[in-house]
């Protein structure tokens, strides 16, 4: 009988030795039950760390107010529930239910939408949530219906990605303290008054023919948010004029204002701002090369260009030259 010392061999020279790709994979089969537990409790972690999306509601207000914060935006109570009023906000909420983002969409009367509010909170870029904000927000319109929106510039590359075009551009006006009116040297004076319900028909038309869609929803829920609302009627006593002032928490926001020419446009931004010692805003669309050389030579300061953008349609709808100031990036 042949001794077996130690357990080797009999034959050392016929051992098989074992490749280190065997024995990795022993090693492998030996893990595996608690490697694939890892990965679902990682895949667990991941989960309950992506935010999933919501519509909001008014319980929201809180969150979506200092959302707004975190970029510089001065959106307050009053605003954000005009914009739920009228439209949908949709965001996504951590696992704490934590707002992390924010996108509204805002249907109007015929064939054109806008898109506004859009926030991404700093810790959650670069997880997809301004594309999936954006994706939910333009699934809910209407497939014949223009989309647009006024873009920031870290915003615009997504949206050139969900097929945006420029279309347009906003002149953004801030100034510190609004002169008071020389009723001496004010230029040409209009017949004016203060807008009352019954002047809502003729708004909504006058506005509608501005913008190139009626936005009746909007004007009725502004005209309610709004420290001042004005008229100014023609010789025949006909509206052919309006503008609203919505005080912010920053600024006394001036817009939207139609006017039939340049000094009455001018006429309703001096009316509206009368009396107010603190900051006044306007964004005035495009083409007001006039309205737009007032404003600098009267104490207001161009601070911002954003373009417009839409998507559906590649132009704007038509408009009829008389929208001097939008009512506020949100609503176009």
């Amino acid at each position: 009988m042949i001794g077996n010392r130690g357990g080797d061999l009999p034959f050392p020279s016929l051992r098989r030795r074992v490749s280190p790709y065997e024995t990795r994979q022993a090693q492998v089969i030996h893990q595996t039950p608690s490697l694939i537990k890892d990965i679902k409790k990682e895949a667990s972690l991941l989960q309950n760390t992506v935010p999933n999306l919501h519509e909001l509601t008014e319980q929201d207000i809180p969150g979506l107010i200092h959302l707004s914060t975190t970029v510089g935006w001065d959106y307050n109570e009053d605003e954000i529930r005009t914009i739920l009023a009228i439209g949908t906000i949709y965001g996504h909420k951590n696992s704490d239910e934590r707002l992390v983002s924010c996108a509204a969409v805002i249907p109007y009367d015929h064939k054109l939408t806008t898109i506004g509010m859009v926030i991404v909170h700093s810790s959650c870029r670069g997880m997809g949530l301004g594309r999936s904000l954006m994706k939910a927000c333009m699934e809910s319109v209407p497939s014949d219906s223009a989309i647009m929106l006024i873009a920031t510039r870290e915003g615009k590359p997504l949206y050139e990605s969900l097929g945006f075009t420029t279309a347009d551009t906003i002149h953004k006006f801030i100034c510190k303290r609004i002169a008071p009116v020389d009723h001496e040297q004010a230029g040409e004076s209009f017949p004016t008054e203060i807008m009352r319900e019954d002047d809502l028909r003729a708004v909504i038309e006058l506005d509608g023919l501005a913008v190139g869609s009626q936005r009746s929803s909007f004007l009725r829920t502004r005209m309610k948010q709004a420290k001042t609302c004005l008229v100014v009627n023609d010789t025949e006593g006909r509206i052919a004029g309006y503008g609203f002032a919505v005080q912010g928490p920053v600024n006394l926001v001036i817009g939207p204002i139609v006017a039939r020419n340049t000094p009455m446009a001018i006429h309703l931004l001096r009316r509206l701002s009368d009396g107010h010692d603190r900051q006044v805003r306007i964004d005035v669309p495009d083409g007001q090369n006039a309205f737009l050389s007032y404003l600098a030579a009267n104490g207001f300061e161009k601070v911002s260009e954003p373009p417009v953008m839409i998507t559906r349609y590649s132009t704007l709808p038509p408009r009829s030259g008389q929208y001097y100031g939008i009512g506020a990036q949100i609503f176009g």
